[in-house]
């Protein structure tokens, strides 16, 4: 299944870590682990390392830019983040850590945790493989 994306920024492919809650690298994350730390989060104990995660929006601000680029450099980074709603800030940090970043606001009931999805920005589409 393919999905319109309305803006992305970079190509990858990989396992999705679903989420129904907003995402703060700063306060949901243990950035030493890269796993979701924040107790009550509905992905709490995820490890976010080399996966796609989609959040539907984002949560936090300015520290998302260095807290980013410090998952890059730990090797822990995700390998890609869409959000339903994507902000400014998130788009800036996951640039400077050249993480590809998307907006596709109908991903919720299409993506599953485990599926397989490739980020295509070519031609602006997000394709569901299934886990």
């Amino acid at each position: 299944m393919k999905l319109e994306l309305a803006r992305v920024r970079g190509v990858t492919e990989g396992e999705a870590l679903v989420s129904e809650e907003g995402f703060s690298p700063r306060y949901d994350l243990d950035r030493e682990t890269g796993i979701i730390s924040r107790p009550g989060h509905a992905i709490q104990g995820e490890s976010i390392a080399g996966r796609i995660l989609f959040f539907p929006t984002a949560k936090g601000g300015i520290a998302a830019g260095w807290a980013f680029y410090d998952l890059v450099g730990k090797n822990i980074a995700p390998a890609a983040i869409v959000f339903g709603t994507a902000n400014p800030v998130m788009v800036q940090g996951a640039v400077f850590a050249g993480i590809t970043i998307a907006e596709c606001p109908t991903f919720a009931e299409q993506v599953q945790t485990g599926d397989r999805v490739v980020i295509e920005p070519d031609n602006m589409s997000l394709t569901v493989h299934g886990s």
